[in-house]
């Protein structure tokens, strides 16, 4: 072990709103093994930018979502989400996904913490970032990606959506409300009662004209028309980044997509259904991804737009409630139109 690194703690006990300073490189690649991890994490080239700067804590990672194989929520220790910082891709081969960045609590110190006297790299470190950038055996002209979200099932354990000790910890970890822990926990039971089979056009009614009443939206489900085998419609708006668009009812965004709730390839989530009926700024336009299961680098035939401060907030899929990953949600132009 470094001597610098014994000396890291690496709890912090942080709390949603804390105030904390990323440490500086040579402290943080004092943490990591020879893969660039911190318990299977990496750090990533990315996150250097942000050293010896102070964020605000926006959520605590106690839990996060398999977006690799679905299999529901994940558990993670010692981990935080700082404000809106995300990974802009560029040692990534300019990724455009905009993952939200993990930060072990290893990696920051508290705002009110004295800084330690500041200690030169050693030699060599930062090309162990470099390296874990890909996986081993990596071609330079069809290279397979390595980054925080390809490596978040190493970096994680299985989470039950019924172990009741998460949602305590959504609380006191300030990451939500009492109220708004509560709320989610009452459309999860009013989900299973809707999904019962007996009654689903009486009580997803009730719960729209209630929705109706409060300005809400509707019952979070999606229903894809297009018929088995055919093709999905598509649209060209040529939307750029500062446009302002508004998301398509739901009725008519079910219109385009399948059975699966894809159009082209893209997935129309429940996640999304909030947002329809609604006006945004276009973000950005994404032409290319890295696939987190297989590590190749997509690039999209049909570009997809996103939307600004408009990402999962997950309140309606089960084995998510409550993770505060924020995973950016990604639109069809055929999903929108112009204002």
């Amino acid at each position: 072990m470094n001597p610098t690194e014994s000396e890291i703690p690496r709890s912090l006990r942080l709390k949603a709103g804390d105030w904390v300073v990323v440490r500086d490189a040579a402290e943080i690649l004092s943490t990591l093994d020879e893969d660039g991890c911190l318990d299977r994490l990496p750090f990533m080239p990315e996150m250097l930018a942000h050293c010896g700067k102070r964020y605000r804590v926006r959520a605590v990672a106690h839990k996060t979502c398999d977006t690799i194989e679905a299999t529901g929520g994940r558990r993670m220790h010692d981990t935080v989400h700082l404000d809106d910082l995300r990974c802009d891709g560029s040692a990534h081969g300019g990724c455009e996904a905009g993952c939200t960045l993990f930060w072990k609590e290893a990696w920051l110190r508290r705002d009110s913490q004295a800084a330690r006297p500041a200690i030169a790299p050693a030699a060599g470190s930062f090309d162990v970032l470099q390296r874990a950038c890909t996986r081993e055996g990596s071609v330079p002209d069809d290279p397979t990606w390595r980054c925080q979200t390809t490596d978040l099932l190493k970096a994680s354990e299985p989470l039950r959506p019924t172990e009741v000790g998460q949602y305590v910890r959504d609380v006191t970890t300030g990451n939500h409300g009492v109220f708004d822990v509560l709320r989610l926990l009452m459309l999860a039971g009013y989900e299973r009662l809707v999904n019962v089979g007996v009654g689903y056009r009486i009580w997803v009614g009730l719960y729209d004209a209630w929705q109706r009443l409060r300005g809400g939206k509707p019952w979070p489900s999606v229903t894809g028309r297009v018929a088995p085998g055919a093709p999905t419609p598509t649209a060209v708006l040529d939307l750029k980044p500062g446009d302002r668009v508004r998301v398509r009812p739901i009725r008519e965004i079910e219109q385009t997509i399948n059975a699966q709730g894809f159009n082209r390839g893209m997935r129309f989530d429940v996640e999304m259904v909030k947002y329809c009926d609604a006006e945004y700024k276009v973000q950005s336009r994404v032409t290319k991804i890295i696939n987190e299961k297989t590590g190749k680098m997509m690039h999209m035939s049909n570009p997809c737009i996103l939307l600004e401060d408009v990402y999962c907030r997950a309140e309606c899929t089960p084995g998510r409630r409550g993770c505060p990953r924020a995973v950016n949600t990604y639109w069809r132009e055929i999903w929108l139109e112009r204002v």
